[in-house]
């Protein structure tokens, strides 16, 4: 498949792939992937409590460090 873009969105696309250090064809099909196909799910719930527990799950963003969770790090 040939896909005609824009110069700006190929330099767009250059500029967004060189920074992940890759080509600009291997960050398209990596976009397109992450953005087109179904992410599978890890596994189905066995029972009511897994479904409610991973309904309650939210996605929190990054996880603090042993060491910003430590007496000393609270106070920093």
């Amino acid at each position: 498949m040939v896909i005609a873009i824009e110069p700006i969105l190929e330099a767009a696309l250059r500029e967004r792939a060189q920074a992940q250090g890759i080509s600009p064809e291997e960050f398209a099909v990596k976009t397109l992937r992450e953005r087109l196909l179904p992410r599978p799910q890890l596994r189905e719930p066995r029972d009511d409590w897994e479904r409610l527990l991973r309904s309650a799950a939210t996605d929190c963003g990054v996880s603090l460090s042993n060491e910003a969770l430590s007496s000393e790090g609270l106070y920093d």
